[in-house]
């Protein structure tokens, strides 16, 4: 049977060493005056809490099923840990424990969906809002490879832990060792994050972006790495001038990028992308949606000149299928064939192996495959023809799980779209569809903004506390890619 002591003393580990990146909102709020207490408090639940599931068991055995509890539950406690500093400041609608439990899960998660009413350092402390920045961050690479990176305690079921955590069709090893390999990852990610922090400032200094502060740079550059979103602006990135938009698209692009290619052409593997058909579908979908949307906007004559059309159009494109949730318009206000192209790049998601969440490109490209393969099959029964990804075979099993994993996105969507919708004529809430149903696919796809009612300068407040966490459970279960917490409600999971 499935040892749950041995998934939450090792849940306990990790939810322990959460006091260590608290260490930064308490340094924050020691120079500030703000909050101390609060981080303080944060800090000692983060190690008591921890240390007691810690010691549940003393020699924790990690097998199969103890590996998809332990990445399960991991994430729901540091959501519960990261929700503790709204609800100890008690300001504002985040102070509510239901939408302090959905503003810190979709930090972690990297959602970038948002029930704070006042986004500014003026109503909240400077210290709360780079917690909530934070949260993305550790979010965004991972918190059981951020783990399996420096704990020996996980190192032998590194492995396991890292395909329960972002469960796809392949794993990228850099290394032999797991521990290794996740360290690199670990490396590139801060790396890419302190690149864009000094560019983003060094802005600010030369008189390019008046608004782009050191504590703004540093808090988009925790945001635009693990696609997460959130900006201590409320009017997002469209509160900074051009150049500051054009700055964060590479990186946009990058973070939605396999880092693991990315760590190849890093250290001299630079034809590596060319030969890569999930990177190369990337950057097509990128630019077929790009130029769709440009088309639109020129059509609609929503935008001024070409460089805002294609600025916007890029940027938006971007923010939708690396699922990082930014705005540089409220593109709530297009036009239909503007939205319904939006819309439409909610579904594709970023490469395996990066910090953008949605479906992905590689499932997208396996699955078109087995539909053309069960085409050609249907014409020719005899033939046996495998499914290819580049030079590799792509094996039966591997496929079938691609094709449940998509048709389980969608059945969660559409069911969640209905409960939704229910609950909204109960409280006497009025929606469209859209505006549900992309509330839905914002939520398990991990974007954050969507359209009508949640539109990029707008929140997820008008919901009731039932369907505020739903969409929490949401974004947890889209993070892990629904399986790895769907697997926990099966009775032959807790059964020998």
């Amino acid at each position: 049977m499935t040892d749950w002591r041995s998934a939450s003393s090792l849940a306990g580990t990790i939810v322990k060493w959460l006091a260590v990146p608290l260490l930064v909102p308490l340094l924050i709020a020691l120079v500030d005056g703000q909050d101390l207490s609060i981080f303080a408090v944060t800090v000692g639940i983060a190690l008591v809490g921890g240390g007691s599931l810690e010691q549940l068991e003393s020699d924790p055995d990690l097998g199969t099923r103890e590996g998809f509890l332990l990445v399960a539950l991991t994430w729901l406690l540091a959501a519960l840990i990261g929700a503790v500093p709204y609800v100890l400041a008690g300001r504002g609608t985040v102070a509510m424990p239901v939408n302090a439990f959905f503003e810190s899960m979709s930090g972690f998660t990297t959602t970038g969906a948002t029930v704070m009413k006042n986004i500014s350092v003026d109503f909240h402390s400077p210290a709360l809002m780079m917690w909530r920045q934070l949260t993305q961050w550790l979010g965004g690479m991972g918190i059981i490879v951020l783990a399996v990176a420096i704990l020996p305690r996980l190192a032998v079921g590194g492995a396991q832990l890292l395909e329960a955590e972002a469960p796809g069709p392949r794993f990228s090893r850099l290394v032999p060792r797991i521990t290794d390999t996740a360290r690199r990852l670990w490396v590139l990610y801060a790396g890419l994050t302190v690149l864009e922090i000094v560019l983003l400032y060094g802005w600010h200094l030369v008189g390019w972006a008046p608004n782009m502060t050191l504590y703004n740079a540093v808090a988009h550059g925790l945001t635009t790495m693990p696609t997460g979103g959130f900006s201590p602006e409320a009017r997002s990135i469209e509160a900074f001038v051009p150049l500051v938009q054009w700055t964060i698209i590479p990186f946009m692009f990058l973070a939605g990028t396999s880092f693991a290619l990315t760590w190849r052409v890093v250290t001299g593997a630079v034809r590596r992308p060319q030969a890569d058909e999930e990177f190369r579908t990337y950057v097509l979908a990128i630019g077929g949606v790009t130029l769709l949307l440009s088309a639109a906007l020129v059509f609609e004559q929503t935008t001024g000149s070409v460089e805002e059309t294609t600025r916007h159009a890029l940027f938006q494109t971007l923010t939708m299928i690396t699922t990082t949730g930014y705005a540089s318009t409220d593109f709530n206000a297009w036009l239909g064939i503007a939205t319904t192209v939006l819309f439409v790049a909610m579904f594709i998601g970023g490469s395996t192996g990066s910090t953008g969440g949605g479906i992905k490109v590689m499932r997208w490209v396996v699955s078109t495959k087995a539909v053309l393969r069960e085409l050609f099959v249907s014409i020719h029964p005899s033939a046996v023809r495998p499914i290819h990804v580049g030079q590799r075979v792509v094996e039966d099993r591997v496929v079938r799980q691609i094709v449940l994993m998509i048709v389980a996105y969608f059945f969660l969507t559409l069911t969640s779209t209905a409960v939704i919708e229910a609950e909204n004529v109960r409280i006497g809430l009025e929606t469209d569809t859209l505006s549900v149903l992309s509330t839905v696919v914002a939520s398990i796809g991990n974007i954050g903004p969507g359209f009508g009612l949640i539109g990029p300068m707008e929140n997820y407040l008008a919901y009731s506390s039932p369907t505020t966490l739903l969409l929490a459970l949401l974004m947890w279960m889209g993070r892990l890619e629904i399986f790895t917490v769907l697997i926990l409600f099966t009775p032959a999971y807790w059964r020998e």
